[in-house]
């Protein structure tokens, strides 16, 4: 199947990888059309996530291959299939910038011919397939040292950003008018206070999911409304 997409002139067969060492991120792809690699791709970044650096090789891919002339169709090979669903995720997330524009190359390319098409293909590096191997081998041959600590990663601004706003609700709500009204201090296991948090995406209202009073208390404190039936 490889080998019958990557010999026609109107498919554009993209190959990525990246990696990551000493904190400095490295992304290639490699642009076969008609079995002959006609581009290879390389950005390097400081403090950022695997995720961000994976979605920004595909990005940059995307942007080369679509611009390529009469090319009609675009295969995403990659080993981190888990990067690429981020493209068609609708909910919040903090890759958002990088979607945006990859959905905007995509608009350009289908809209100037709606027969076009994109496919995305999960190759594991440990399948050590030729094109995709050769790839992982160039993303993990740079040996390049930061020039500067800096902590500049999506999710580390999202964690202080987080942390911020807690902090100053907090202090805002000491001084309210609705302190002690209709509120409800959270206790785990130890007796400390449970706090809300962001990190993952995860909510934090599972950390009182254990307990069924304290659940039903939880509940009633925020919804002001008592629970009816076992709580599980």
């Amino acid at each position: 199947m490889v080998l019958q997409n990557s010999s026609s002139q109107h498919t554009a067969l993209v190959i990525t990888d990246a990696s990551i060492k000493n904190d400095i991120a490295t992304s290639i792809s490699h642009i076969h059309i008609a079995n002959h690699p006609l581009t290879k791709i390389v950005h390097h970044a400081a403090f950022i996530t695997s995720t961000e650096v994976e979605l920004f090789t595909i990005r940059c891919s995307i942007n080369q291959a679509c611009i390529k002339e009469n090319i009609s169709k675009v295969i995403i090979i990659t080993d981190s299939i888990h990067a690429a669903k981020k493209i068609f995720d609708s909910k919040s997330h903090p890759f958002q910038s990088h979607t945006a524009v990859i959905l905007s190359e995509l608009w350009g390319f289908f809209n100037f011919n709606c027969d076009n098409s994109i496919e995305f293909w999960e190759c594991p590096s440990h399948l050590k397939w030729r094109f995709h191997h050769n790839v992982d081998k160039d993303s993990k041959s740079f040996h390049l040292m930061p020039t500067y600590p800096c902590k500049i990663s999506w999710d580390y601004c999202k964690k202080t950003d987080s942390d911020n706003i807690i902090n100053q609700w907090k202090m805002m709500f000491q001084v309210s008018d609705g302190n002690s009204k209709h509120f409800l201090d959270l206790l785990d296991d130890d007796f400390n206070t449970i706090e809300p948090f962001y990190t993952k995406g995860g909510s934090w209202l599972q950390v009182f999911g254990h307990s069924n009073s304290l659940c039903a208390c939880a509940m009633r404190a925020i919804t002001n409304h008592a629970p009816i039936g076992n709580i599980g």
